[in-house]
């Protein structure tokens, strides 16, 4: 995967990474089996499928992590930045 094909990828919602995940996932269990069955030349295929499904999964995950944090911090800037005092 190349850099800007990555860069591409930052722009997507989560749906539509985990649906590339997905047919990355289908493609890497084809190229598996042509493997097996002495059809494949280039063996790094499965590999670099791997790499790339690990890249965006990892960029899902992100976004996850971003969501959840902009979700924590919305209540505090709702509440006009008046904090509760405990004693």
């Amino acid at each position: 995967m190349k850099r800007k094909e990555f860069n591409d990828l930052r722009g997507k919602n989560i749906q539509g990474l985990e649906k590339i995940a997905l047919e990355k996932k289908l493609e890497a269990e084809k190229a598996k089996m042509k493997m097996l069955g002495g059809k494949e030349k280039n063996l790094k295929v499965r590999k670099n499928l791997a790499k790339e499904i690990a890249k965006i999964l990892t960029l899902v995950r992100e976004k996850e992590i971003i969501e959840s944090l902009q979700l924590k911090s919305s209540p505090a800037e709702v509440s006009d930045g008046q904090e509760k005092k405990t004693k």
